[in-house]
């Protein structure tokens, strides 16, 4: 068995846990549209995936959502609508502390945008654990693409048959297998410490 160097950690219901349905609610509020309507044109549209994607700086994002809400926005109360969705899966930090305490290096590998993980790293003190950070919006790519799955690999400091990767959607963790990653879907911290500890990491 290859003896783990890195963790790499998915960021959204591994880290913190979030609400599409609340950020579509809090972003309609602000122009008197319903959820419904604000996914459509927000998710639906691939509109948060671009910005995801780094396409769309946020200055594009509030022009391109404004337009197509039919008002101009706040772009402070935008970013803070569209981002104020998170709450922290405590049970997270102290296993982090402890593999960072064992010498482990700690990858973030993420599909998010600016404003979500400017946020967290504001608001919760949780992403400063990380090494490094390879997120949608800086690569140009989201997973399950090669090239996001490429820029870990790049980052790993190790072989990718030494690191483990974790996620919450199952397709992800099969993308990671394929680019030589030791992966595991995540449910919840207690059930990490399992799949770590079936490989020699006991924490």
């Amino acid at each position: 068995m290859n003896v783990l160097q890195t963790i790499v950690c998915d960021m959204g219901n591994v880290l913190v846990h979030f609400s599409h349905e609340r950020m579509c609610a809090q972003i309609g509020a602000l122009c008197g549209h319903t959820a419904g309507e604000i996914r459509t044109v927000l998710m639906d549209s691939g509109l948060n995936a671009d910005f995801e994607r780094g396409f769309l700086n946020p200055e594009d994002m509030h022009a391109r959502l404004s337009r197509s809400v039919g008002h101009e926005l706040d772009i402070h109360c935008l970013a803070n609508a569209y981002a104020d969705i998170f709450t922290l899966n405590e049970p997270m930090l102290p296993l982090l502390d402890a593999l960072r305490n064992r010498g482990h290096r700690l990858v973030l590998l993420s599909n998010t945008s600016v404003w979500h993980f400017d946020f967290i790293w504001e608001r919760f003190p949780i992403l400063q654990r990380f090494d490094e950070f390879v997120v949608s919006y800086r690569v140009g790519a989201i997973k399950p693409e090669a090239a996001i799955f490429n820029a870990v690999v790049s980052v790993l400091n190790c072989p990718p048959e030494q690191a483990f990767y974790t996620d919450d959607i199952a397709d992800y963790v099969r993308t990671g297998r394929e680019h030589g990653l030791q992966a595991e879907i995540f449910t919840d911290a207690s059930a990490m410490r399992g799949h770590l500890a079936a490989r020699g990491i006991v924490v």
